[in-house]
């Protein structure tokens, strides 16, 4: 019998926001069970901390200039396979629900724009749909829907649902649940949780955003609401799964598509190459990842697709740049950390990083415009951070001389890792402000 899966796929959220990523708070008690049964990442990356460009390769396993899809408002190419196609020709179901963010315009999406996915309740930009308490998508035949209650319940019930009418069908099927929570509402600039947890205090403020401030005293409380009422939304299709009989079967992925560091690092939420943008909470269930523990090895979102078609048994294509875990899963394979996580960064700056155990290193290409163009061919080197002593990336060795030979292997590595995604070797220059001992605190403003 084939594996079901589910992708249970949130927006902006941060890793600390979760029990599993540290946080005191108690928000995420059905992640964090999962988390502790099922197979846990604890070192997982966005590698382009941009809605659009993520879910692109979320959806092919290719990298972000590769598929095109390098910034927002660019339609995924047919000529890039996403999950729902390799899947659908594995004789799956495939359906999805929420936000998709990979065609044009902002509501409906045409049937031949849908990445495959056979059946559909959607928007493309669900943000501007929708508010929180007034949910609009578009079903199969591109005719509007509204559905009843707060946003997260509302695509969840609609979720419940699509798996009810799946329960005495011999296909297995390949759901994916795409919410907008916690992402900002855009009409608003705001985070509005559930009017029960409107007012949530934030309990506790993560070391970055206290040191840096940006938007987090007046947005947090708000934040925490929207992610405590998502992990009551998973524990709801949890237990849908058990009651139909569903959950032993069943593959179940919990993901987001970056972090937010609430106007700390540049004038809006994301965009950055900083650990509060990149970071993110991945966890499996189900299935081989049943029992797989917590792994160590770095993994980026760009491996989820190979993850999955590998944990179904079914072949991996050759031209996905992503790659399997399930070596690690099922302990076949252990590294001290696995490879190097590679991160492209559009709309605030063409940049790119690269993060290693120690260090995240950081170049970008003055001059270019980061809407027009996807890459460059001449960077200069704008942060290096150690994390080992600077976990929250308050301090910039960009400008220490001792840094220097650090700063020249980190280039090389990051060429390297430039070419393996298909761009152009580039020329790194160094940063010109290079001085004996000279420590910089970026506040996220500060001309680098």
């Amino acid at each position: 019998m084939k594996h079901n899966v589910l992708v249970f796929f949130t927006d902006q959220q941060r890793y600390d926001s979760t029990g599993m990523g540290h946080n005191p708070c108690g928000l995420t008690p059905n992640f964090d069970r999962m988390s502790m049964n099922g197979t846990f990442a604890e070192y997982a990356f966005s590698p382009q901390p941009v809605c659009g460009p993520a879910r692109a390769v979320l959806q092919t396993g290719k990298y972000a200039t590769t598929t095109g899809n390098y910034r927002n408002s660019v339609p995924l190419s047919k000529d890039h396979k996403t999950m729902a196609d390799y899947f659908n020709e594995a004789g799956y179901f495939t359906g999805y629900i929420g936000k998709w963010h990979l065609a044009e315009g902002k509501n409906a999406v045409p049937k031949d724009c849908r990445g495959g996915y056979q059946w559909w309740l959607g928007a493309n930009s669900l943000e501007h749909t929708s508010t929180s308490y007034h949910t609009l998508v578009y079903d199969n035949e591109d005719q509007p829907v509204e559905l009843p209650g707060y946003r997260v319940d509302a695509l969840a019930d609609a979720a419940i649902r699509f798996l009810n009418d799946r329960k005495e069908e011999e296909k297995p099927f390949f759901l994916f649940l795409s919410f907008l929570e916690p992402h900002f509402q855009n009409c608003y600039d705001d985070f509005p949780a559930p009017d029960i947890l409107k007012h949530m205090p934030a309990g506790y403020m993560p070391p970055d955003l206290g040191a840096l401030g940006g938007t987090s005293w007046e947005h947090l409380g708000g934040y925490y609401g929207m992610v405590k009422r998502l992990d009551e939304a998973l524990g709801r299709i949890q237990d849908a799964l058990k009651s139909l009989g569903m959950d032993e079967n069943t593959i179940l992925v919990y993901s987001t598509d970056h972090g937010c560091h609430f106007k700390t690092r540049n004038k809006e939420y994301k965009r950055s190459c900083h650990e509060s943008s990149v970071r993110i909470p991945l966890s499996f269930y189900g299935g081989p990842f049943t029992g797989g523990g917590r792994l160590w090895e770095k993994v980026s979102l760009v491996d989820v697709a190979p993850t999955l078609l590998d944990a179904c048994g079914l072949n991996v294509p050759g031209d996905m740049q992503g790659r399997s875990i399930m070596p690690y899963v099922l302990h076949e394979k252990r590294e001290p950390s696995g490879r190097d996580i590679f991160i492209q960064i559009s709309e605030s700056q063409v940049g790119r990083a690269i993060r290693t155990d120690r260090w995240k290193y950081s170049v970008e290409a003055p001059g270019k415009d980061p809407v027009r163009d996807y890459g460059s061919e001449e960077y200069t080197e704008i942060f290096l951070y150690d994390l080992e002593h600077d976990p929250y990336e308050l301090h910039n060795l960009i400008n220490s001389k001792s840094h220097e030979p650090v700063c020249r292997v980190l280039a090389e590595k990051l060429k390297k890792m430039m070419a393996e995604a298909g761009e152009t070797i580039p020329v790194i220059h160094s940063s010109e402000k290079k001085e004996m001992g000279q420590l910089k605190l970026f506040n996220g403003e500060e001309d680098l």
